[in-house]
């Protein structure tokens, strides 16, 4: 039981940004600059409670910057009619020098509040509670993307647009403007991950979530979202993040070296897209 917390502790950042991606993934975009924006949006909270903020007010500012990025990324796509993969590229290095430059190239050390406990291992009062309530956002937000995709006209949109873009523009749909409201909703998810990420290193780090963007990727990928679009699912790409997190701690209570971990993630990651392209073949050879 308290392996499985920890799982869920320390997947709870990757899940949360995986949500958003599913999304940008369903509609056949994909997103490499998510890390850089989970690290903004630390900086943001860190220094907006820094300068006296409240810490609603600093969550606010977090999910704002990573919904800034999410719009900047959604315009540059649809207006210049650039791939996504060279915009998220670019804005990669562009939102990390960012935060760097708002941190000045340090961390961020604000006072203590409660968005320090949010992923805080649970007392023995507390024990009922389970998870701790960062664990208990992931749940949350999970049931929200869920309905968002399955229940809503905005999410039918999304499938229509990655499985067909030009079969949705000849049926009426606005997809430059849905492409753009995709990536600001990945956003906000991207940056309550941001949020997760302070309250588990409790400071705004500039340098944080590096690589992050290839751990959630695999999820979303393993969870049985295809790259090309048109398919994916919120309880997929949890299963997926939940690996991903398992095979992290299962290295480390092996005591395997980093090295190790970092070539199992990479194998995993392989072993998705080829699982993903299989998939894709067989699909279209049974039509």
């Amino acid at each position: 039981v308290s392996n499985f917390g920890l799982v869920a502790r320390q997947g709870s950042s990757v899940a949360l940004a995986a949500l958003g991606m599913t999304c940008i993934i369903i509609s056949g975009g994909i997103d490499l600059s998510v890390g850089s924006v989970v690290a903004l949006s630390t900086v943001a909270i860190g220094l907006t409670l820094k300068g006296g903020g409240s810490p609603l007010i600093a969550i606010t500012a977090g999910i704002a910057a990573a919904m800034a990025c999410g719009l900047w990324n959604g315009l540059l796509i649809t207006r210049l009619r650039v791939v996504p993969f060279v915009v998220t590229l670019g804005s990669l290095l562009l939102v990390r020098g960012l935060a760097k430059g708002l941190a000045h190239q340090q961390n961020v050390y604000p006072p203590k509040s409660w968005l320090g406990d949010l992923m805080a291992t649970l007392s023995k009062e507390d024990r009922w509670k389970v998870f701790p309530p960062g664990v208990w956002i992931v749940f949350g937000c999970s049931v929200l993307v869920s309905l968002i995709l399955k229940r809503t006209v905005f999410g039918r949109h999304m499938f229509a647009i990655g499985a067909n873009e030009a079969a949705a523009r000849y049926a009426g749909l606005r997809v430059e403007r849905i492409k753009v409201w995709v990536y600001v909703l990945a956003g906000v998810f991207v940056g309550i991950s941001g949020l997760v990420q302070f309250s588990q290193l409790s400071i705004g780090d500039p340098t944080a979530a590096e690589g992050l963007e290839l751990d959630v990727i695999a999820a979303v990928v393993i969870g049985g979202a295809s790259l090309s679009g048109g398919r994916g699912s919120v309880a997929g790409t949890l299963l997926g993040a939940l690996l991903m997190a398992t095979l992290r701690a299962g290295c480390s209570q092996m005591g395997l070296d980093n090295w190790v971990q970092q070539m199992v993630t990479g194998a995993s990651i392989v072993a998705a897209v080829s699982l993903d392209s299989w998939r894709l073949a067989r699909s279209k050879s049974r039509h």
